[in-house]
Formats: C-alpha cells, structure tokens, sequence
C-alpha cells in the first residue's frame, strides 16, 4: 500500500511485554507485504505494570497517518485511561477512536484490515467481528 495513507493501530496492555508481544503476533499473521502501523503502549513509563497516558499519546501519535487510528486496549484502566484521554479531546490525534474488540484476535483482524486499506470503519468492524470468532 505505498503511497497510501493507513490507518493506525495502538495496542494498550497493562503490560508492556504483552503489547509488544500482541504487536509482533498482529505484524506477523498479517503479513505478505508491509502492514499498516502499529504501536504497542503498553505499562507505565517506569516499566511497572500499569497504563500510561504519556505512552499512549505517544504510540497514537507514531502511527496517525492522518486517516484514523483504532486503539485496543485489554482490561479496566487501560479502558477508563483511553476514554478519560478522548473525553479531553486534545491529548490524542484526530480521529482516535477506542475499539470494542478482544485485544489479540482484535488487534490481529485490524492490523489485517488496515493494511488492507480498509478505513477507519472497516477496521473498527473487523476488530469488533473478532468476538463472534469461534474456537469450539
């Protein structure tokens, strides 16, 4: 997709191994060519577990293209932190939108989408479509 803008994906754990693990799972099930952005925020600034308004914000901002970014998050501060980070409505680039998505099948069917070319809407569907993947 050279030449095209994509839409980003931020990746928000409590932990930072996990967003970076979750990041370089998504990056390799999607590949067969250059993927969309993707960064992982994951942990607090210290390298403590935890979520971080400064990582996050910096993450978002690495991966804005200009066209949309879907943030992932897995569970309870992460979530509140990202809703409290789009209520201020300054902290993160335009057109961040948090996505209602299991964190690693989500993080995998966006990054797919998006490197796609899907939009903003595309990926955030694909994402929330990962709830209704069956493993039985």
């Amino acid at each position: 997709m050279s030449g095209e803008r994509q839409v980003g994906i931020v990746l928000v754990s409590h932990s930072g191994q996990v967003a970076e693990s979750v990041a370089e799972l998504a990056r390799g099930l999607a590949a067969g060519g250059a993927t969309a952005p993707v960064a992982a925020a994951g942990g607090t600034a210290a390298g403590g577990l935890g979520t971080s308004a400064e990582l996050i914000a910096e993450a978002a901002r690495s991966v804005d293209g200009g066209v949309g970014i879907a943030v992932l998050v897995d569970v309870g501060s992460a979530v509140l932190t990202v809703k409290a980070m789009l209520a201020e409505g300054d902290e993160l680039p335009e057109g961040a939108r948090l996505v209602d998505a299991p964190f690693v099948e989500g993080a995998v069917a966006a990054l797919v989408t998006a490197s796609a070319g899907g939009d903003l809407a595309a990926v955030v569907a694909a994402a929330g479509e990962a709830y209704s993947y069956r493993k039985v």
